[in-house]
């Protein structure tokens, strides 16, 4: 029987006098080349969702607010999947400086993700710089800057062997590259980001497994590897803004998710794995363009109440474009951000309140807290900690 090609090969190597096989994957592209045919049609369901996607984005009034929103609902996500236990508005919290429920460790996991992603995006865009292993060494350098990753070498490639599941490479569900094949491995892996002659969508799947595969860092090789499928696919124009959060799609199957890399790695299934990603993406654009109307729904029937007031309106609808931003509040928050007396603040709370837009959480006389759950039910639907 003729050998496979698309497969790699198995390496033994020895650590403290144990045994193990690491993985070394087959150098891209597969061969025999992937069956562009058998995805025809789950290529141009995905690729109309996303131009869908992408061009009413680019078109709502709020725009900066939804790429606001979005871009933390899959740095949250994604970081889930890793085992973060972060709320949406535990992340809010900490990015305004108040204390969140969790972990802080948790919650700095996910702020860096954000900070990992708008580098890594304007280094492409106000630089020129191209997707390279530089770059995703400085994202992965932001990405573990702080929190529990921070002792595991940020922004360098691993000296060492690293695994993934179980307590030792001799147990380990998968161990990728011995460290000596790092560079081979990563050299192929940099050409094939910039190959042009195939489908973004086809090659931002490929390029997924094969990071992951690879592994090249000690930790924060999962949430750099799906990073990795945003900015691919704005490097390459298909999207404008980081809008489409993944994650939820392959938190929501990630046993499958994992079953399929693996798919890859023993038996060269690229199809099958591709033909999955496709579909994530089509079901995660269609959750998006979704969640846009919802929002922007939502949007319009509580600015209508408020202009309803009068007067009051005015100072009514600066504290809402604010709760837009940062759906939960107090009093010294808004006061310190837009300049408000404390005693215009509770003026205006009273109204939202009102209005049935906002309510307060903690139930005492002082120390409130206001949450515009409307639209803090939409952010955090699907998103609970696993």
């Amino acid at each position: 029987m003729a050998k496979n090609e698309r497969i790699g090969c198995y390496v033994i190597q020895t650590t403290a006098g144990e045994a193990f096989s690491a993985y070394i994957p087959a150098p891209l592209l597969p061969v025999p080349e992937i069956d562009l045919g058998v995805l025809a049609s789950a290529l141009e369901k995905a690729s109309a969702a996303l131009a869908e996607l992408n061009a009413l984005s680019c078109a709502i009034p709020n725009t900066f607010l939804f790429v606001y929103m979005q871009v933390r609902k899959e740095a949250l996500l994604s970081s889930q999947i890793e085992g973060t236990q972060s709320s949406l508005s535990d992340l809010l919290l900490f990015e305004n400086k108040q204390t969140p429920n969790v972990s802080l460790e948790d919650v700095e996991e996910v702020s860096h993700y954000v900070k990992a992603i708008y580098h890594g995006i304007e280094r492409l865009r106000d630089d020129d710089f191209p997707i390279s292993l530089r770059l995703l060494k400085e994202m992965h350098a932001i990405l573990l800057s702080g929190g529990r990753g921070k002792n595991q070498s940020p922004g360098e490639f691993r000296k060492s062997q690293n695994w993934i599941g179980g307590t030792r490479p001799g147990n380990a569900l998968f161990v990728p590259p011995p460290v000596d094949h790092l560079a081979d491995c990563l050299s192929n892996f940099e050409l094939f980001l910039h190959y042009k002659n195939f489908p973004v969508l086809v090659k931002a799947a490929i390029a997924h497994v094969q990071f992951e595969t690879i592994h090249p860092f000690l930790d924060g090789n999962g949430r750099l590897g799906r990073l990795l499928m945003c900015l691919l696919l704005m490097n390459e124009d298909l999207l404008n803004e980081p809008v489409l959060y993944v994650s939820l799609y392959l938190k929501q199957h990630r046993r499958t998710y994992y079953a399929l890399l693996q798919e890859v790695r023993e038996h060269g299934r690229w199809e099958v794995w591709i033909e999955f990603f496709l579909k994530a993406i089509t079901e995660s654009s269609k959750k998006a363009v979704s969640v846009i109307h919802t929002m922007s729904n939502v949007f319009l029937e509580d600015e209508e109440k408020i202009r309803s007031l009068g007067r009051v309106s005015v100072s009514c609808l600066q504290v809402f474009e604010y709760i837009k931003k940062m759906p939960q509040v107090s009093v010294k928050i808004l006061t310190s951000a837009l300049e408000l007396s404390a005693p215009s603040v509770r003026t205006v709370l009273s109204h939202l309140e009102e209005l049935d837009i906002i309510h307060e959480i903690t139930g005492k006389k002082s120390a409130k807290v206001y949450v515009y759950t409307r639209y803090l039910s939409l952010l955090e639907e699907d998103a609970e900690p696993l």
